[in-house]
């Protein structure tokens, strides 16, 4: 029989992957992350449908995952206090409407209780399918929009934004525009998934929405370097890496397998209080 000795095999102390892991996520310089352009989204975007053959429903389902589990972390549904983790998810008429109604799904199987505003619905196979996966799952849909933020407020733990996404051009139409105002007004928190609804893709909004949570995908756009809420996470993470090279992005390592990575606040990165 052959005779085993210690040298054959390396040994690890317990956890030492981990430091390792850590080390290499807290060594990025988070003051040189990229933000993109509107141009460079789209761009972007349109390369991962022609030149890497993914689908739209592939990266939709990839992204609003992603933001379920964004929204998990940063709103434990343990610590919420209102009617067993009850939730409004906004939705419009785009993309980041579909990230969210496939976000709301993902966040009902976490538990949490997702109640649905969809008031402009394409119709376009995906987004119908997306509204019977909802439905169900025995998650109600609204009617309207209660125009009192304090019935909002009073009904749900968080509200979440999945309004319009990196193609918004201003000013919003009307209907939206009346939307908007009542959700300036909430008293729960709001996350906003990519940008938040009513910036200015690259300039933001001084009067808009203040979302406590942003969830930007692929890559944080350029109105997030004003984005002054609680927590900031990057998601989607499904850009090949020759991509990621082409456009020069520099970003954060995702820890181990995880779909999100947290991204340091403007504060921390300009060093004030």
């Amino acid at each position: 029989m052959e005779r085993i000795t210690v040298n054959r095999f390396s040994f690890r102390r317990k956890g030492s992957h981990k430091k390792k892991d850590e080390s290499k996520e807290n060594a990025f310089d988070f003051s040189k992350m990229t933000f993109m352009s509107q141009e460079e989204a789209q761009q972007i975007d349109e390369e991962l449908f022609t030149e890497y053959a993914f689908s739209v429903d592939q990266l939709m389902e990839l992204a609003g995952y992603s933001c379920a589990v964004a929204i998990a972390k940063t709103f434990p549904l343990e610590k919420m206090t209102r009617d067993s983790g009850a939730i409004l998810v906004c939705c419009g008429p785009g993309n980041n409407g579909g990230d969210g109604l496939v976000a709301a799904r993902h966040l009902k199987l976490f538990g949490y209780k997702p109640s649905i505003f969809y008031p402009k619905r394409p119709n376009k196979p995906l987004f119908q399918s997306l509204v019977k996966q909802c439905e169900g799952m025995d998650m109600p849909f609204l009617s309207f929009l209660p125009s009192e933020a304090s019935l909002i407020s009073d009904s749900y733990n968080l509200v979440v934004d999945a309004l319009f996404g990196f193609s918004f051009k201003g000013p919003p139409r009307a209907d939206f525009a009346s939307v908007l105002e009542t959700l300036k007004n909430v008293e729960v928190p709001i996350a906003s998934i990519d940008v938040p609804s009513g910036w200015d893709v690259e300039k933001g909004c001084e009067d808009g929405l203040k979302p406590e949570l942003l969830i930007s995908l692929t890559a944080p756009k350029l109105c997030a370097k004003l984005f002054n809420g609680k927590t900031h996470y990057l998601g989607g993470r499904f850009i090949p890496k020759s991509l990621a090279q082409k456009y020069e992005l520099n970003l954060p390592p995702y820890p181990g397998t995880d779909c999100v990575v947290e991204l340091k606040s403007n504060a921390d990165v300009n060093g004030s209080d």
